[in-house]
């Protein structure tokens, strides 16, 4: 499986159960390695609903999280990502990363017990596609060790492990309002969606999309192209110029590897984009208008922010909402007049539950 056809895959599995690159310091393989951080951390003194001090949950004087992945950590997109986000917390902190990538399924049990014992304070998986290693968190090799682990619907809450996940009909939602915004300011009523497979998350995230939009401009339509392939950059081009020739003016390109060759495709035609997963406002080749956030590295983050104040409790699960959490969030990369305010006061109804976004997609979708 490709990284960016992973991205995906796992975002799927987010919504069932309710993807900016960084350079990767001290990871010059898929083997298990330790960065070269401080291990010196003091134990937080009150105790996490699994009775587990955090973060030092072993109580050996020092932080170690150890990171399994599925797909290859040099990716410079998704796995890299998740990775990036523990390293950079790691070094702020002066904890230890052990990181493993390109682990088959198979072999996830196996690989989350010789994390044990190196005796790792937390395991977090970068993808549900490991869930086979959640036995190990019951057993007596990683009795003393916090569990991160991302959510979908075939993973039953343990005591043992924290589950994160999100609602994508959120930020679906919220991305088509800012791309209404932009569409109502300049007058466009047409709009497009290049995606790969089609599958129920990705037409659900075209019909949340189109929601979005209505929420602004009413009588809105979107063309939808399924190209089979998230990472294929021809079939994504040409499904680009396809919906330009159509007269779409702003495309989502809901895509993984393809991203950027579909981008630019967009912006010689003066068309509009968002993208899937990263906050990319500072780039200008390719340029996006929009930034739809829900990184998975980011929420990773987050968990061990809370981590550190023993805030992280097992046994739990983590939904990070939009409007209330940092992530995910949509944000306009210039916004005009009072759109920034619009969409700002349109995320915290979302988050408020003011506005809910199963009924908004069943309604305007």
């Amino acid at each position: 499986m490709t990284a960016g056809r992973s991205l995906w895959c796992s975002r799927a599995a987010l919504g069932l159960a309710l993807v900016g690159t960084l350079a990767l310091s001290g990871c010059a393989s898929n083997d298990a390695t330790a960065t070269a951080t401080s291990t010196t951390a003091a134990a937080s003194g009150s105790s996490s609903g699994s009775g587990l001090d955090e973060p030092d949950v072993n109580g050996d004087g020092k932080v170690v999280i150890g990171v399994l992945s599925p797909g290859d950590i040099n990716d410079h997109g998704y796995y890299q990502g998740f990775v990036d986000s523990a390293d950079a917390f790691a070094k702020e902190e002066g904890w230890t990363i052990i990181k493993r990538g390109s682990v088959p399924a198979s072999d996830a049990l196996t690989a989350a017990r010789a994390l044990c014992r190196q005796h790792v304070d937390m395991v977090a998986l970068a993808a549900s596609e490991l869930s086979a290693a959640i036995p190990a968190s019951e057993e007596p090799v990683c009795d003393k060790t916090a569990w991160y682990v991302p959510s979908s619907a075939n993973i039953d809450q343990t005591p043992r492990i924290l589950l994160s996940s999100d609602n994508p009909n959120q930020s679906m939602l919220a991305a088509g309002y800012a791309a209404g915004l932009k569409m109502k300011a300049a007058g466009y009523t047409k709009a497009g969606f290049v995606t790969g497979i089609k599958a129920d998350f990705s037409v659900l995230g075209a019909k949340a999309f189109l929601a979005g939009i209505r929420e602004v401009v009413p009588k809105a339509t979107l063309v939808s192209t399924y190209t089979g392939d998230f990472d294929d950059s021809a079939k994504a081009k040409e499904a680009m110029q396809a919906q330009i020739s159509q007269g779409a003016k702003v495309i989502y390109p809901y895509l993984g590897g393809a991203t950027d060759a579909a981008t630019r495709v967009a912006n010689a035609a003066g068309v509009l984009t968002l993208t899937p997963g990263t906050d990319r406002c500072d780039s200008t080749s390719p340029k996006f208008d929009i930034s739809v956030i829900f990184n998975p590295g980011d929420y990773f983050r987050a968990a061990l922010e809370e981590f550190a104040k023993d805030n992280l409790k097992m046994g739990t699960s983590r939904v990070w909402q939009l409007g209330v959490d940092p992530y995910p969030t949509v944000k306009i990369c210039k916004g005009q007049g009072d759109e920034d305010q619009q969409l700002a006061q349109f995320m915290k109804k979302i988050g408020s539950k003011e506005i809910k976004p199963e009924d908004e997609v069943n309604r305007l979708g």
